[in-house]
């Protein structure tokens, strides 16, 4: 019985290592056309790739809030003893900002606010208006004391921004966000901040002779393309908060004039600099700058009405951006420092500035969402490897001047708290919610297409009619 039982063991395990042989064969067999179906092979993306759901996007927003929370403290306090200061009438010489890790009132933080009022109205998120609301009443608070300090000759830094701005980047960005928030219904006591903001961009920034905004730096009679961002919203959507059509007139003048100056046509880029005095005008396409074009074209058109004369012109001009940007975006996503040279690094705030107008766009009905669907899903993939877990935003360029030689863009440094990424990326991800909760993306041959109509099928290649 035993010899039996040995036999078959023996038996059984040649039956097992003649298994093993076959399929140590089947394993070693080369792949090829015949035995592998290569075109559903998975590539290596470097950047996330495929579909997206709201509840992903938004898991990024998320993380972002929860981080300015925490890092943009509302508090006054003596500077010596650190004390909270609660009762304003109490401030004095000795009173700061609480300092947090960006500032409240920058031109930076006025794109933060209005993207906390974007991701608010796409997703019902009240948290996100919360945010607006506490620095905005905060600030409005605390303004008439800092400003009897600042009469006095003493001044604080941050609030200096807002009581007597100096520089169009103290003032429109943060006046276009406070406008905004009282277009929302929030309720924030900073009319008169608004209106001491509208005052010096429109009577007392510089100017060239016919009317376009300039600075004296780095030459005489500079006009720079992130003074259109800087100025343009503000004053369109002053228009749309008191229906006076002066606002609507000047932001379009505006608009046109730094495209006489700016606009490459045959790159279908803005050039960032312009210099009066100079006998030819270096194209130094810088990502950033191109960004706060395109998006002073995506406010202007959203404040526009829809027939108002020469909005159609802006119209054309923003497709004629999209197009020349869409032709440049990297494999990876991203677009680069210098939008023509790929030899730049690849640069966040610009690809979230881009990512948000486009997803924008599509959604608006201005551009196809066939064709740029796809763009701005790769573009928020690339967004988002630079979120970290902790809601830090890697990856941005920090405040740039103006250089005509391109070493100068090449080697600007990058930081996690550049503030200038943290809005764009909130305003790309609340376009991607509404884009992913209005559109209908799908994978088919691995790449990602979008169709007008859901497509129910899970067949990994698959024919419309």
């Amino acid at each position: 019985m035993n010899k039996i039982k040995s036999l078959f063991a023996i038996s059984l395990l040649c039956l097992l290592s003649a298994s093993s042989g076959a399929q140590n064969v089947a394993s070693h067999e080369k792949t090829n056309d015949f035995n592998t179906p290569l075109h559903l092979m998975k590539p290596a993306y470097k950047t996330p790739y495929g579909e997206l759901t709201p509840e992903q996007v938004k898991a990024v927003t998320d993380r972002v809030l929860a981080f300015l929370e925490t890092a943009t403290p509302t508090k006054v306090i003596n500077k010596d003893s650190k004390a909270v200061i609660t009762d304003f009438k109490q401030i004095d010489k000795n009173s700061v900002l609480e300092r947090g890790t960006f500032r409240l009132a920058s031109y930076e933080w006025g794109v933060t606010y209005a993207s906390m009022l974007l991701v608010a109205e796409k997703t019902g998120d009240v948290r996100y208006t919360k945010y607006v609301s506490d620095r905005f009443n905060f600030l409005a608070e605390v303004a008439p004391y800092f400003e009897k300090l600042r009469k006095e000759g003493i001044v604080e830094p941050q609030m200096r921004q807002v009581l007597h701005p100096e520089a169009l980047d103290d003032a429109g960005a943060m006046c276009s966000a406070m406008i905004k928030a009282q277009i929302a219904g929030i309720k924030c006591n900073d009319r008169p901040l608004i209106d001491n903001y509208m005052d010096f961009i429109m009577n007392k920034e510089y100017r060239l002779a016919d009317g376009i905004f300039a600075r004296n730096r780095p030459q005489h009679n500079t006009v720079w393309l992130d003074d259109m961002f800087m100025a343009i919203p503000a004053i369109v959507n002053m228009g749309k908060l008191t229906g006076d059509k002066k606002y609507y007139d000047e932001a379009i003048k505006q608009v046109l004039l730094f495209k006489q100056r700016m606009w490459v046509p045959e790159k279908k880029l803005f050039r960032h600099g312009w210099v009066e005095g100079m006998s030819d005008h270096p194209a130094f396409h810088w990502g950033r700058a191109n960004g706060w074009a395109i998006l002073t074209m995506t406010e202007v058109l959203d404040a526009l009405p829809a027939n108002y004369p020469g909005r159609d012109k802006i119209l054309y001009l923003f497709k004629e951006h999209v197009r020349g940007l869409a032709a440049l975006q990297s494999g990876e996503g991203f677009w680069h420092q210098l939008l023509d040279r790929n030899d730049s690094y690849l640069e966040l705030s610009a690809t979230a500035i881009y990512t948000y107008c486009i997803a924008h766009a599509v959604n608006k009905g201005w551009i196809d969402a066939l064709a740029y669907g796809p763009v701005a899903t790769l573009g928020w993939n690339a967004v988002t490897t630079q979120v970290t877990e902790a809601g830090e935003v890697d990856g941005t360029c920090v405040g740039t001047g103006m250089g005509f030689d391109p070493a100068y863009y090449y080697y600007r440094p990058v930081h996690r708290f550049a503030a200038h990424g943290y809005g764009p990326v909130l305003l790309a991800g609340g376009e991607m919610y509404a884009l992913m909760k209005t559109k209908f993306p799908k994978m088919n041959d691995s790449a990602v297409q979008f169709y007008n109509t859901k497509q129910d099928t899970t067949a990994p290649i698959f024919s419309v009619k």
